[in-house]
């Protein structure tokens, strides 16, 4: 239904290179790159919940007692 043509590519890409130049086309296909990448990592990643205490509760846990 919604498909990408050749031609609907081109429009896109020569629309690109007129807004942002040639020379930031790289930069933003990487950026968009790794964007993509981590998040199919987080997504694919299970939940992890970090229940260790930090330091500082514990601090103002014995501030608190005195």
């Amino acid at each position: 239904m919604m498909g990408f043509g050749m031609q609907e590519i081109l429009v896109i890409l020569v629309i690109g290179l007129v807004i942002f130049g040639y020379k930031k086309l790289p930069e933003i296909g990487s950026g968009m790159g790794r964007a993509i990448k981590n998040f199919k990592k987080a997504t694919s990643e299970p939940d992890e919940i970090d229940i260790t205490p930090q330091a500082s509760a514990k601090k103002n846990r014995s501030d608190d007692d005195a």
